[in-house]
C-alpha cells in the first residue's frame, strides 16, 4: 500500500479531535443539567434559593420589607403573647376606710356645718371607686332620729370613678352645707322647713360613698 501524505494524517486527526470535543461537549451539558434541575424546581415551587455565602444564614421572616437590607436581622414572630397585667380592680370594704369630716365641732347660732368625706386605701394594692356625688350620702342625726340627709334634695348628682394609691387618704373638696334643717323629699322647696334646736344640743354626722358607709359618726354641738 503506498504510504499517504502527511496532509492526510493531519485531516484524520482533525475529524478525530472534533469527534472528541463534541462528546466532551454533550456530558458537559448533561452534567450541568443535573446540577442545575433541582433548583429549577425549587424556584417553581415558590421555595427561596438559599443564600450562596452561607448556607446556615436564617430566612428572613414573611413579614419582611422587600426592599430591606439582606444584612438586617430576621424578625422573630412569637407564638404566644405576653401575659397581660392585672389591671386596677374595684375597691372592696376590706380596702377602704371612710369616716366624717366637719370644718368644726361646735357652732355657733347662725353657722352652717360644712361636711366632707374622708378616705383611705387601707388596702395593698391600688383600686377604683366611684366618688361622684351621685354615692355620697350625708346623714344628721340625733339619737336614733334621722334629722337631714344629703340625698332628699341633691341636685344634679354626679358621677366620677377614681384612682385610689395604696396607703393614701384624700378628701372630698367641696363640702356639703346643712342648713340646720330637717329635710324631708316633700319639703325640698319649702323655705320654713323645722329647724334643729340648738342650745348645745348634740348631732352625729354620718357618711357613706360608693355603697361604703362610715364605721363611726362624727359629733357636732349647735348653739
Amino acid at each position: 500500500m503506498p504510504r499517504q501524505s502527511a496532509a492526510v494524517y493531519r485531516r484524520r486527526r482533525l475529524v478525530v479531535l472534533s469527534a472528541l470535543i463534541v462528546v466532551l461537549a454533550a456530558i458537559g451539558v448533561g452534567v450541568w443539567l443535573l446540577v442545575a434541575q433541582p433548583w429549577a424546581s425549587q424556584a417553581s415551587e415558590g421555595t427561596p434559593s438559599p443564600s450562596p455565602t452561607a448556607s446556615n444564614t436564617p430566612s428572613a421572616s414573611p413579614d419582611a420589607s422587600p426592599d430591606a437590607s439582606p444584612d438586617a436581622s430576621p424578625t422573630v414572630t412569637e407564638t404566644e403573647p405576653p401575659p397581660e397585667e392585672p389591671g386596677v380592680v374595684a375597691c372592696q370594704a376590706k380596702d377602704l376606710e371612710v369616716t366624717a369630716v366637719t370644718d368644726a365641732e361646735s357652732y355657733a347660732e347662725g353657722e352652717l356645718p360644712k361636711l366632707s368625706i374622708s378616705l383611705t386605701n387601707i388596702g395593698g394594692a391600688d383600686c377604683t371607686l366611684d366618688v361622684g356625688s351621685s354615692l355620697q350620702s350625708f346623714t344628721i342625726s340625733s339619737g336614733t332620729d334621722v334629722w337631714w340627709r344629703s340625698t332628699d334634695c341633691q341636685e344634679n348628682p354626679s358621677s366620677m370613678i377614681a384612682t385610689l394609691a395604696a396607703g393614701t387618704t384624700v378628701t372630698s373638696k367641696e363640702p356639703v352645707v346643712w342648713d340646720r334643717t330637717r329635710s324631708s323629699v316633700d319639703t325640698c322647696a319649702e323655705e320654713n322647713r323645722q329647724r334643729a334646736p340648738a342650745g348645745g344640743a348634740s348631732y352625729h354626722v354620718g357618711v357613706s360613698i360608693g355603697g361604703f358607709p362610715s364605721a363611726t359618726t362624727k359629733q357636732i354641738l349647735l348653739f
